[in-house]
């Protein structure tokens, strides 16, 4: 891919715009819950597009972002976008619940709260079981869940893995500059984290500070990943597709009790200090198999 170089002073432009557009975003955001605002949904999408929009501001050209998808000797990366998250995230999920064995829901009740009442009643009514219908659930998370997500998550990694990550990684080395590009990703997320309880709730060990920290983390893990599908595809939609599927997986928050909400900073979800470790070590086989490449 031929990019126009990125230049310093437009990154900074980028990061000034971004911010301060994502955390005004947010404060409504936080206003509107409070209140039940049934709006929020779709301020949450346009928070996404925060990125998007300081790109534009900032200057920084994206013509050659990769907007023609080529799957020639790529396909593999389809699937790796597709399918890997909702891997990973089985994997961390087991992980806890096998550390973690009395959190685990045998009877769905987290399960059946997601679930409208009349919906429960028609499901009760068919005869269909709780797992059959998280099975069924699981069947979009595999398909048509990431492509639907995939077009606000495009907001997002136009601005992330399209414009940021290519500088950093310019002027800091890939490494380093996955590293410092996922910190900033999760401090996009922070004041959802501590006025609303955004991933984490409000009431477990260190919070807010832990929680800040460990999504950090959980960012840039997930950033590497990401990156790396951009990086062999050249093409914007594939990150982004990989991105809509992480948002799709939150199937192992079905399977929690209720009363052990707190323990979200842990898992079972990708973003906890335990669920994380299946794509942190992905993450890190990655990076030290591109350090011996190069």
């Amino acid at each position: 891919m031929n990019r126009k170089e990125i230049t310093e002073k437009q990154i900074i432009r980028y990061l000034v715009t971004v911010f301060i557009l994502a955390y005004l975003v947010q404060g409504v955001i936080w206003r509107m819950s409070l209140t039940g605002n049934p709006y929020t949904t779709l301020l949450m999408i346009a928070l996404m597009y925060t990125p998007f929009l300081a790109v534009i501001l900032s200057g920084i050209p994206i013509k050659d972002m990769g907007w023609m998808p080529n799957l020639k000797g790529k396909v593999r990366y389809l699937f790796f976008a597709l399918w890997l998250p909702a891997l990973l995230s089985v994997l961390g999920a087991v992980l806890f619940f096998v550390i973690f064995p009395h959190t685990f829901d045998t009877e769905f009740a987290t399960l059946k709260a997601t679930i409208p009442p009349e919906a429960l009643a028609q499901l009760e009514a068919s005869g269909m079981s709780l797992v059959q219908y998280a099975l069924i659930s699981s069947i979009s998370v595999l398909s048509y869940a990431p492509f639907i997500n995939m077009f606000a998550a495009l907001g997002e990694e136009i601005g992330w893995r399209g414009a940021l990550y290519p500088y950093l990684k310019e002027r800091f080395g890939k490494f380093r500059g996955r590293l410092i590009g996922g910190v900033i990703w999760g401090a996009f997320h922070w004041p959802l984290m501590i006025l609303t309880g955004y991933e984490y709730g409000k009431n477990y060990f260190g919070a807010p500070v832990l929680g800040l920290v460990v999504f950090c983390l959980a960012a840039t893990v997930l950033g590497i990943l990401i990156d790396h599908v951009y990086e062999k595809t050249q093409c914007i939609f594939f990150p982004s597709l990989m991105h809509g599927a992480v948002n799709a997986n939150t199937l192992g928050l079905m399977f929690l009790r209720p009363e052990y909400t707190n323990m979200l900073i842990l898992g079972p979800l990708y973003h906890g200090l335990i669920g994380v470790i299946p794509m942190a070590l992905l993450a890190l086989w990655i990076s030290r198999r591109s350090k011996s490449a190069a």
